[in-house]
């Protein structure tokens, strides 16, 4: 199975929008969508850097129980 080009992704995944939402509803969700701001991969990267993968793990369990 040969990869997709982000044209064919998209146009499936509003047509998976339109048959689980409707057409009016679909518009919604995606006027709804905000990309928001800053530079997620310098940040994730700054704060990333100083922790060991043994240490994130540990934090998501963390997080999990407290949920």
């Amino acid at each position: 199975m040969g990869s997709k080009t982000i044209a064919k992704i998209q146009s499936e995944g509003y047509d998976a929008l339109v048959n689980a939402l409707g057409p009016e509803d679909a518009i919604r969700f995606i006027r709804s969508f905000d990309p928001g701001s800053g530079d997620y991969t310098q940040d994730r990267k700054k704060y990333l850097k100083k922790m060991t993968v043994k240490q994130i793990g540990k934090e998501i369990l963390e997080l999990q129980k407290s949920l």
